[in-house]
């Protein structure tokens, strides 16, 4: 039941990092505070399509 999602920068809108969610259990988007190599500093990523 685990899908790969990709998680997209908010504000470059660079797709920087792939990973994998269980869409039973956390049916809602991901967001997480990752790295952005373009920024060099921590943003938030969101799942995207």
């Amino acid at each position: 039941m685990r899908v790969n999602i990709t998680l997209q920068c908010t504000e470059t809108g660079d797709r920087n990092y792939i990973t994998t969610k269980n869409k039973r259990s956390h049916p809602e988007r991901l967001e997480l505070k990752k790295y952005s190599p373009r920024l060099k500093r921590y943003t938030l990523h969101r799942e995207t399509k």
